[in-house]
């Protein structure tokens, strides 16, 4: 397949025209084979290089997506998409430094999975009416998830990537195997991790009950949600966890609040306020409360303090390459080299600089979609606030679980596909205000006579109002006379107007 063949099914720049065909709109057949490649987790070697199928997708869209976005036929370039291209470069140095014998592969492998979804959905998300189609997709996708979800959590069989791996030639993602949680396997369905197939669930769950608002019914959603919740409790990770109580509560705020127009400036400072008052009144930073309150268990939470903290000496050890692949040091009694935060484990890897273009980048996305200012537009209103939600409460999510491979990619994707937000028209401001000069040359003639209003025009004088602020009653204003010159002379013609006589120039 050549790169001229796939950029023939690329949309061009232009958006649909008016809202309501953008709501009908398709998702891109290329989208739906990146979401297969998400839940079908099959690979193959090819000699030492482990490919799967959706880093197969992404290598042949990765080139032409990201030409098509940075020579700005998707829209403006934001500084997101500069800076997460600085951080897929700083990756590939930092690892040449302290990982040599890998870094070619694994930076490779990074950036198609990483940089290929983002590229992906900035191409193919383009209006609502993507936006909205995505979001069906993986409600279903979550939905048709659910019986295998329920099957594993008996039997602790993930039956995808089995089949796949009785297969001749393909293979899979591991079989995890880890204790029981509530008397129930963690079911992982087709990730390489149940908190990887937890964290999908959870991305589906303010996008369906949020941004489908007044495109489905309200029982609807709700039991679509609590289907959603269910597949995030089956995973038993308290990070997917996390990220859906965080999301319920947001929505909560949201509508409980919802007369309230400076409810999230009120919300941000009640978080500061907690922040300081933890910080003031417990011996632990207010980091370390959240990762100790944010687990199944009391033995997770001192786990998870001793990785953060060992984690950060390796940090200022190693700011600026970070450690690459080589093993950090930690206590001899910490025998797994797992760091469950992925923001902890980016820093640790590539240094300072990698995470730095990786949380600007982060941070410039949920910052230029909350700024944007929505006034009349509801359905736009609503995509915007669910995009912000589970992001939101992804940001904290990512500081006790760490994310790769599939479930890696999908969440930049789903970065991506909120961007076009920042550029979407809003009715409410611009479209449903007259366009004089369009209204003074449509104005329908009668007799040679033209009808107008005043101020219709740059430079009229201001509309007046009289009779206890009624608008004045129409009359006739009379044209100075014609001109004798033949070649000026025209067909006499008189206009009509609002203006009361001590206001009109001509009276």
């Amino acid at each position: 397949m050549s790169v001229s063949t796939i950029e023939a099914g690329y949309p061009s720049q232009a958006r649909p025209s008016g809202r309501a065909a953008s709501d009908r709109a398709s998702l891109h057949p290329l989208v739906w084979l990146y979401l297969i490649a998400v839940i079908i987790p099959f690979g193959f070697n090819l000699g030492s290089v482990t490919m799967t199928g959706l880093r197969l997708v992404l290598l042949i869209t990765i080139v032409p997506t990201t030409l098509r976005v940075l020579s700005g036929q998707c829209g403006r370039v934001y500084p997101v998409d500069i800076l997460f291209g600085l951080h897929v470069i700083w990756c590939a140095i930092a690892l040449t430094v302290t990982s040599p014998h890998v870094a070619l592969e694994n930076v490779g492998a990074t950036t198609t999975e990483f940089l290929g979804g983002y590229m992906l959905a900035r191409n193919f998300i383009r209006t609502r009416g993507d936006m909205i189609a995505l979001i069906r997709a993986l409600l279903i996708l979550v939905l048709l998830s659910m019986p295998l979800a329920l099957a594993e959590a008996r039997s602790g069989v993930a039956y995808i990537p089995k089949f796949i791996d009785d297969l001749p030639v393909l293979n899979s993602v591991a079989q995890v195997n880890i204790p029981k949680r509530m008397g129930l396997e963690r079911a992982q369905v087709f990730f390489s991790h149940p908190i990887h197939y937890g964290l999908f669930c959870s991305l589906a769950l303010s996008m369906t009950y949020v941004g489908l608002r007044g495109l489905m019914f309200g029982a609807a959603r709700f039991v679509s949600m609590a289907a959603i919740f269910l597949g995030v409790f089956l995973s038993l990770s308290s990070g997917a966890l996390l990220a859906s109580l965080l999301q319920i509560g947001l929505i909560a705020w949201s509508v409980i609040f919802r007369k309230y127009e400076k409810r999230w400036l009120y919300l941000l400072l009640l978080f500061a306020t907690a922040y300081v008052t933890i910080d003031l009144l417990s011996n632990r930073t207010p980091i370390k409360v959240l990762m100790s309150y944010a687990t199944f268990s009391a033995h997770t939470a001192y786990w998870r303090g001793i990785i953060f903290e060992w984690g950060m000496l390796n940090v200022r050890a190693h700011p600026i390459f970070g450690l690459g692949y080589s093993k950090w040091v930690r206590p001899s009694f910490v025998r797994s080299g797992s760091v469950d935060n992925f923001w902890l484990a980016t820093t640790m890897r590539y240094g300072v600089p990698g995470f730095l273009f990786l949380a600007a980048g982060y941070l410039d996305a949920i910052l230029r979609i909350g700024r944007k200012k929505i006034v009349g537009d509801e359905r736009l209103s609503n995509l915007r606030l669910a995009w912000m939600i589970t992001f939101t409460g992804l940001s904290f999510t990512l500081a006790t679980v760490h994310i790769w491979s599939a479930i890696y990619s999908l969440v930049f994707f789903m970065l991506a596909a909120g961007l076009w937000i920042a550029d979407e028209p809003v009715a409410g401001l611009k479209a449903d205000l007259p366009d004089a000069d369009a209204d003074a040359d449509a104005a329908p003639t009668r007799s040679g006579l033209a009808w107008a209003r005043a101020g219709g025009g740059e430079g009229s004088p201001p509309l007046s109002r009289s009779r206890k602020g009624r608008d004045p009653e129409l009359r006739r204003v009379h044209e100075p006379a014609a001109s004798p010159d033949p070649d000026r002379a025209g067909a006499a013609s008189h206009r009509y107007t609002r203006f009361p006589a001590d206001d009109d120039p001509a009276a």
